[in-house]
């Protein structure tokens, strides 16, 4: 396995392929460029020579520990190769001829793709998994390298053609985690196929009674999680130990433990206001101000009982009394001299009814030039805006969160610094409000209404900004939802605890992107669909779309017999046919997807035996996957 990159998601993912998969990795990092180096600015020197040196201190940290937890013998060191670029030269050195796969992870989208090309030319069997923010050139970059590995390889099977090129992106992996934070106070999230299920820890009500098991069990939690003595997970193993994927005779026995269920992601805040041209177009509910409209409903008002009023008075057809008004109201009929009196009098309201139309005809048109005006602009909070998400940052992570937000239907409110910013244009046009200004400001988070907020979202680049505005926002409201973007584990265990311990009755989590997209890109190296990743304490489920051909602990079994406690459970089943199936069940539906019908069915039968051309979602241990991958090449080879 080669892993290529320049940031924390390479050093994560090779972490993840050794760890989990133990597998040999290659890892190419960007070597210390010169100080005048022409491609690299002071950031580039400063984050290649950080990621080289974690690097090595990983390198150094598996070299001294000979074995396992388990006992096993752990897989060789990652070796560690520096290159100023992935070019040939460098792919050839690092072993891609003889490769299984290949993570092109560097930050910069153009490189990924030159290597890409580079390396589908080198060996055309390789399995190539590309990390690119742009989904719509990923798309046809996948299909234009699958294409070349069919045309070097005529007879190769077209399964694996398919799963030769893989293209994600960390910010999309990453959002519907962050998203689910923002709304439930958690990260423990799966999305299939437009479904976002999030994993609920549920206590007992008593020491001798057992959670309610909910839609599906994942887990039994340790005795010592609601120990106010204790902490979270203390107990790793025995029976005090959190258990994974559990059967039905070890939940009930296991009184006075919490469970971890599956559970639809739903947000209880206020409901965003919704219609045929809300998020896009030009906002017609604002056009004019409430206050105009209340002075032409009123101006209408006596324009009609003018128009009575002379109907009444003249025994006129009705019709012509109305015509008779409207020629008073804009002063283009003749005096009523000579006339009754009753006549004089509404000819004179009449005037000065339309005197008072011209300031408000002369309002309306300035008022709908400044909102056509300000239509492309960015939207201010409205005033009486509460219950919503402050999201900070709108980069490629904060991009995706917010349209990730938007889908849920939660309200937001954005504050980002460049007013260039690559959210910026989202923003715009889904008509999301947007503070321009740095969040450590004073006044920025008030322009924000954190007061009046649901949550913090700071997914900003630098931790020290995102910590700064968590604890800014808690002196405003100490109980508000934060959730955090922060690299560095010991930091982030760090801010977690002395955040709990200084406001125990709000919630506090932080999030490494690269920790959440890490799963996902080692599975597609596998060759597998990673759907998502929910942490138990200090162990991790994973959750996989894969076919049930070539699986023989699955094929030709039933639900309940392919069921390997605290190994793997199928908690899921494609219903539909193999040639409408969707080729990824973790994206977000389109608008042109809404009217088609999930075809996950989560209520499985016991009994239902699985076929070949079933396509199935499965919660597994990081080992048995790894077994269930290991377990179909052997059924390929033999």
């Amino acid at each position: 396995m080669i892993v290529c990159g320049d940031d924390a998601l390479a050093e994560r993912l090779a972490a993840e392929l050794r760890a989990v998969y133990r597998e040999r990795v290659t890892v190419v990092v960007p070597s210390a460029p010169a100080a005048d180096g022409p491609r690299f600015g002071p950031a580039g020197r400063a984050r290649a020579t950080a990621l080289l040196g974690r690097m090595q201190a990983v390198m150094a940290r598996a070299a001294g520990t000979p074995g396992g937890a388990d006992g096993a013998a752990r897989p060789e060191v990652p070796r560690v190769m520096e290159a100023p670029e992935p070019d040939e030269a460098a792919l050839v050195e690092a072993g891609v001829h003889d490769a299984a796969a290949l993570a092109l992870v560097y930050d910069d989208d153009e490189t990924n793709i030159h290597a890409a090309l580079v390396s589908r030319r080198l060996n055309p069997r390789l399995r190539i998994v590309i990390r690119l923010y742009n989904r719509k050139l990923g798309q046809h970059l996948e299909d234009l390298l699958d294409q070349a590995a069919a045309v070097a390889f005529p007879g190769l099977d077209p399964t694996e053609v398919n799963a030769s090129t893989t293209v994600l992106s960390d910010a999309d992996t990453a959002a519907p985690a962050l998203a689910a934070t923002a709304v439930a106070g958690t990260s423990k999230v799966v999305q299939a196929d437009g479904l976002l299920l999030r994993a609920v820890e549920r206590d007992p009500r008593g020491r001798e009674a057992t959670a309610d098991p909910g839609l599906c069990t994942l887990a039994l939690l340790s005795s010592t999680t609601n120990d106010p003595a204790g902490s979270e997970g203390s107990d790793d193993g025995g029976q005090d130990g959190p258990l994974l994927l559990p059967d039905d005779s070890t939940v009930t026995s296991a009184t006075g433990r919490g469970t971890v269920v599956l559970k639809a992601v739903s947000y209880a805040g206020p409901d965003r206001p919704a219609g045929p041209l809300a998020g896009r177009g030009l906002p017609f509910g604002s056009l004019f101000s409430p206050r105009l409209r209340w002075s032409v409903v009123g101006l209408m008002a006596c324009v009609l009982g003018l128009a009575v009023a002379n109907w009444l008075t003249s025994n006129a057809h009705p019709l012509a009394a109305a015509y008779l008004t409207l020629l008073d109201l804009f002063a283009i009929d003749d005096p009523a001299i000579g006339e009754s009196t009753a006549r004089q009098i509404l000819q004179l309201l009449s005037g000065l009814a339309g005197l008072l139309l011209l300031p408000v005809l002369l309002a309306a048109v300035l008022e709908a030039l400044g909102t056509f005006r300000t239509a492309s602009s960015l939207r201010r909070p409205p005033r009486g805006l509460s219950g919503h998400v402050v999201l900070l940052g709108l980069g490629k992570v904060g991009t995706r969160v917010l349209a990730r937000l938007r889908e849920l239907g939660i309200p937001v409110v954005c504050v980002e610094e460049d007013p260039e910013a690559r959210g910026i244009p989202l923003a715009r046009r889904l008509r999301v409000p947007t503070v321009i200004g740095d969040v450590t400001d004073e006044g920025v988070l008030e322009a924000a209404k954190i007061h009046r907020a649901h949550a913090l979202l700071a997914l900003t680049s630098v931790d020290t900004t995102n910590l700064e505005a968590a604890l800014y926002a808690r002196s405003i409201k100490p109980n508000v939802r934060v959730a955090l973007r922060l690299y560095d584990d010991t930091f982030a265990t760090a801010v977690y605890r002395t955040l709990r311990t200084a406001h125990p009755q709000a919630l506090t989590r932080s999030r490494s992107v690269s920790t959440l997209a890490a799963p996902a890109f080692a599975g597609a190296m596998m060759g597998r669909q990673i759907l998502g990743a929910i942490p138990v304490e200090r162990r991790v489920l994973l959750f996989a779309a894969l076919d049930v051909a070539g699986h023989r602990q699955l094929e030709g079994r039933t639900i309940a017999e392919s069921f390997r406690p605290g190994v793997w459970r199928v908690i899921a089943l494609d219903s539909t046919a193999p040639d409408e199936r969707v080729p990824d069940l973790t994206a977000s539906r389109t608008d042109e997807d809404t009217d088609r019908p999930a075809g996950l069915v989560w209520d499985l039968h016991p009994g239902y035996v699985l076929r070949s051309q079933d396509r199935v979602v499965i919660a597994a241990t990081r080992q048995g996957l790894a077994e269930l991958l290991g377990r179909r090449t052997q059924s390929r080879t033999s």
